[in-house]
């Protein structure tokens, strides 16, 4: 039997450029089981059930302002250094249709711990659902990898080594998970310095949430950190955001 060659298209050209950007990073996954039963509740209660995608980004962002450690990124232009950002931009991968092929896009939501909840789940869904060009970031990423290799290859390098630049490009944190799917990943490759991913949330609650990181940037001890105060953060200003949502909601009823 023989088989047949398939043309890579333009946006499985953009995940192999963003696999072979990823391999020159050292990243390291940290773990910790965290108890939700109180964000769940909380979540259904609130009348727009605000996807569970906004809320990690949200709560993620808003302990990256405390910890300047999660806003950095190691660069090597002029020369190798650490880069620290002022505010946060999360790079949320999405998976689409496009040209009758199921692809990943990458979509940046800016500032998402200065803005409602609501409204980073709305951004999350338009994300999900406009047509893919009519999103910025989706018609960047598609003329980028319809490009020559060599011209590709320089754009993607000059834009993780350019620290101002980068973070506009390619966010200062990303997250990616598969537990809508009833599945999880367990050590996302990428090139930016955290990333997030959850699992299948328990009837109970509990799920098990992994950072990985740039062991350039910065340590496991620090990471194990931020995972404490993300699941504090969760339970308490995004769970008390949720609440009053729901309360609001039930008063303009």
């Amino acid at each position: 039997m023989r088989g047949k060659r398939i043309r890579l298209s333009p946006m499985r050209r953009f995940v192999c450029d963003l696999m072979r950007a990823s391999k020159s990073a050292p990243t390291v996954p940290v773990q910790r089981r965290m108890h939700l039963a109180n964000v769940i509740a909380a979540r259904a209660a609130h009348p727009s059930r605000p996807s569970w995608s906004a809320i990690f980004i949200k709560a993620y962002a808003k302990v990256a302002s405390e910890m300047q450690e999660l806003r950095r990124a190691y660069v090597k232009l002029p020369w190798p250094h650490i880069y620290e950002y002022p505010a946060n931009v999360a790079s949320l991968a999405i998976k689409r249709e496009y040209a009758g092929e199921d692809v990943v896009f990458i979509g940046r939501i800016k500032n998402p711990d200065r803005i409602p909840l609501i409204e980073a789940s709305r951004i999350v869904r338009d994300l999900q659902t406009m047509p893919v060009l009519d999103c910025k970031d989706f018609r960047r990423e598609l003329r980028v990898s319809r490009l020559p290799w060599p011209f590709r290859g320089l754009l993607w390098w000059l834009g993780l080594n350019i620290g101002r630049q980068r973070g506009n490009y390619f966010g200062t944190f990303a997250i990616s998970a598969y537990s809508a799917l009833g599945a999880e990943s367990l050590h996302p490759l990428s090139p930016i310095t955290t990333t997030i991913t959850y699992g299948v949330i328990d009837p109970d609650g509990s799920v098990d949430v992994r950072i990985i990181y740039d062991h350039r940037v910065t340590d496991g001890v620090t990471i194990a950190r931020a995972l404490e105060k993300l699941e504090d953060e969760l339970t308490t200003d995004i769970c008390d955001e949720l609440r009053a949502g729901a309360l609001a909601s039930k008063l303009a009823a």
